[in-house]
């Protein structure tokens, strides 16, 4: 029998983009042979995640895991809706999800970590669930939160599962409260954060060059209307305070309570709870957003099929 080197499985990858384990079963198939192993790989339909892989994978589905004080997010897109009805592709959103705990949010990591059930990678299984598919998909983006003392609460928005769906939510709350009351408050948050897409958790985490482009833009506003500098000035103060609140969450209006701010809630919160609350961190992940999708003229697309002009 023929040595199936590293170098050769390799080559079979790089030709196919099929999964490691795939390209060592065709080459053992195959006696080594490198054609002949592509052209098994073919015949099983595992050759054909390559063709995909540079087509736009906008949809999917968002998951979320958690356990005690930590929790982890992740995204993986295909790139129709349908596959997210698919219950092979929300399985392995699934099962990745927990992994990513694991990995700590680090999606290279998660990459290389055994699938459950296969004896396949997490990478190397969704290049096997891409052929057996049919679309392109990817682990887009991943993240990971935990606190020392608290919980990590979520949430999923749209949900076609428990723990998927199309937003998907962590919070960390750091205190040595009521356990079961904390993490109820903390979905409550979670919730908040989904609907009102906060970018801050406070004041102080606003990067000063984002400040500084909403005060040069407020300043250049007040002055083009003719007001004098000392009310130019006035008028800064008062934009950056509408700007705080509309973009750091402890500054927004709860969505629970309108006329309340998550920070008095959090206050609240903590009297009920016995013990003070620290807002430690979020993450919001929103199914394909900032994807470059295709827009495509249907009327062109059926005109080009029939030979015709639009």
């Amino acid at each position: 029998m023929a040595q199936i080197t590293a170098q050769l499985v390799k080559d079979l990858r790089e030709k196919t983009g099929a999964g490691m384990m795939d390209c060592k079963t065709a080459l053992s198939e195959t006696n080594g042979e490198l054609e002949p192993a592509i052209d098994w790989l073919r015949k099983k339909g595992l050759s054909s995640a390559a063709k995909k892989s540079g087509r736009v994978a906008a949809e999917g589905l968002v998951g979320v895991a958690t356990e005690g004080t930590a929790g982890a997010v992740l995204e993986v897109n295909a790139e129709t809706d349908f596959v997210a009805r698919n219950e092979t592709f929300q399985a392995f959103v699934e099962a990745s999800s927990q992994l990513t705990l694991a990995a700590k949010g680090d999606a290279e990591k998660l990459k290389s970590l055994a699938f459950p059930g296969a004896s396949r990678n997490v990478a190397e299984q969704l290049t096997h669930l891409i052929a057996t598919v049919g679309e392109n998909m990817n682990i887009r983006r991943a993240a990971y939160l935990s606190v020392g003392q608290g919980v990590v609460a979520s949430y999923i928005h749209t949900a076609v599962k428990p723990g998927m769906g199309k937003i998907g939510v962590l919070v960390a709350l750091e205190s040595t409260g009521n356990k079961d009351q904390l993490a109820a408050f903390g979905k409550q948050l979670a919730m908040h954060v989904a609907a009102a897409n906060p970018q801050f958790a406070s004041t102080a985490d606003v990067d000063n060059t984002s400040l500084e482009r909403e005060k040069a833009i407020y300043r250049d506003q007040a002055t083009a209307s003719g007001k004098p500098p000392e009310i130019v000035e006035k008028m800064v103060v008062g934009r950056v305070r509408k700007y705080y609140e509309e973009v750091v969450m402890l500054e927004q209006a709860y969505i629970m309570d309108d006329k309340t701010k998550v920070a008095q809630a959090v206050e609240k919160a903590a009297k009920e709870i016995g013990a003070p609350i620290k807002l430690a961190g979020f993450v919001r992940f929103a199914l394909g957003e900032g994807i470059q999708r295709d827009t495509k003229d249907f009327a062109a697309e059926v005109a080009a099929v029939s030979g015709t002009r639009a």
